[in-house]
């Protein structure tokens, strides 16, 4: 059974799946943390790790990171049963609410989208989902 606020174990602590074009970012956060400090540590690990910025599909070039101040947004999966094909929902949070308080389990997958802050109105959450018919039929 998957680690939640409704079945807590010692450890605070929780994985989170963060998706956005073909990147999937795991990232350790406390159940304590705030969205702000989510969204802080992950704009850190994309400036270390992705300077050239994010690709959204294998046959094109990566889309330079926004520059100055951008927000984060998040989204769940429609369907509640973990299959991303069905898109993304925002996730209706606060910088100032905590990963505890958005009732997310423990290896959820939750898409992100950069945005202007004056512009966050209506997000599109662009995730590439793997298809099986993307391999080859070698294996």
């Amino acid at each position: 059974m998957p680690r939640t606020t409704n079945n807590p174990v010692d450890d605070p602590r929780i994985t989170l799946r963060l998706k956005c074009g073909i990147h999937t970012i795991f990232l350790f956060v406390m159940l304590d943390w705030t969205f702000a400090k989510v969204s802080e540590e992950l704009l850190q690990i994309l400036h270390d790790r992705y300077p050239n910025g994010l690709t959204f599909s294998v046959d094109t070039e990566p889309v330079p990171l926004p520059e100055g101040d951008v927000k984060i947004v998040y989204g769940i999966p429609r369907n509640p049963n973990g299959d991303l094909g069905h898109g993304w929902k925002r996730l209706k949070v606060e910088d100032e609410d905590t990963v505890e308080s958005a009732k997310l389990a423990d290896v959820s997958a939750v898409a992100f989208a950069l945005v202007d802050p004056e512009t966050e109105g209506n997000v599109t959450f662009d995730v590439t989902v793997p298809q099986l018919e993307d391999y080859d039929e070698e294996y």
